[in-house]
């Protein structure tokens, strides 16, 4: 009972000072690393943040208009009051220690990209329109290492949204390797093992350095690190290529497929309703991609393609390509 009562006193006290000033033009960041800060943000002094948590002497405040809008300031951006108020949060935290708390848990995922695009690559139509592509020779002992690609999906890349949504943080050299497709002077990623051979089988295009390329682009707006970001990528990729959608273009290759069969697919397999948040691309009478548009709260394909937009997709049926030039 005592520990209610003060859980009950000194929530109030902090709902009454939620609200505070900065004394500095601190970077707020996405993340508590400060590794990332989209957009560049300052704080302005003149303004009024709403205090959302307190945490290892940072602040979690919102920045109206922002995207993401959570963001992170070291404690010395704010007053020694505020800091002070700020604190029995923490001592908060300490009197109801055996009540179950799952914040460090949404603040795993609270600066992720909320509504991303997933696109997924037909690497045997994509090579017949990009036969120079490194990813798209076979050379003689190639034989026999190629046929997962040949077979299923791969990862173009995981876009966050509104399509403007680019090159976040970015500094300029980077920005101009990146547009004029100098993508093997873009710094190697900190990727662990295990994620790299996953995109070495997932993603053919990291032979060309496509994922510096899609990481300097897009993945620096996602809200992750770049491990994180292609590890979530690569999980989707899975998902789509162990379904039943995977299966059927798998089993039929070579075959002429409808926009209205595969929307119908992803309803059954997903979920009423996802197949609706999935665009076709063709080029050449050929299915070169499938964009999925994804919402956001889970890791899961189904809940996340429920969540995504209503698309409308100007491909109705094209032809599932086999591997091989002009087949």
């Amino acid at each position: 009972m005592k520990i209610l009562l003060i859980v009950i006193f000194l929530s109030s006290f902090i709902m009454a000072r939620f609200e505070a000033k900065p004394t500095q033009g601190c970077e707020a960041y996405n993340n508590m690393k400060h590794t990332m800060n989209t957009h560049h943000v300052i704080l302005d002094t003149s303004e009024k943040y709403t205090v959302l948590k307190h945490h290892k002497g940072q602040n979690l405040i919102l920045v109206k208009g922002e995207q993401p809008a959570q963001r992170w300031v070291d404690d010395e951006c704010f007053s020694k009051k505020t800091n002070t108020v700020l604190n029995i949060d923490d001592e908060l935290r300490r009197a109801s220690v055996n009540m179950s708390d799952d914040s460090n848990h949404n603040t795993v995922n609270e600066n992720i990209s909320p509504n991303n695009l997933l696109v997924l690559s037909w690497h045997n139509a994509f090579c017949e329109t990009h036969r120079y592509k490194k990813e798209c020779k076979r050379g003689m002992l190639s034989f026999g290492k190629n046929g997962y690609r040949e077979k299923h999906f791969v990862l173009h890349g995981l876009w966050p949204q509104p399509r403007s949504n680019v090159y976040c943080s970015v500094s300029q050299k980077e920005l101009s390797l990146d547009k004029h497709k100098q993508w093997n002077r873009l710094a190697p990623l900190d990727l662990s093992d295990e994620v790299r051979e996953d995109l070495k089988k997932l993603m053919p295009g990291i032979s060309s350095n496509l994922h510096k390329h899609e990481w300097i682009k897009h993945g620096t707006c996602y809200g992750t690190d770049a491990n994180r970001y292609y590890k979530d990528a690569i999980s989707l990729v899975k998902q789509i290529n162990n379904s039943k959608v995977g299966h059927f273009f798998k089993n039929n290759i070579g075959k002429r497929v409808t926009l209205q069969q595969v929307r119908s697919l992803f309803d059954r397999n997903f979920g009423l309703g996802t197949g609706k948040r999935l665009d076709m691309l063709c080029k050449k009478g050929l299915v070169t991609e499938l964009w999925l548009h994804l919402g956001s709260g889970s890791d899961d394909i189904g809940t996340l393609l429920k969540h995504g937009e209503v698309t409308r997709s100007r491909c109705f049926n094209g032809v599932i390509d086999r591997a091989g030039f002009g087949r």
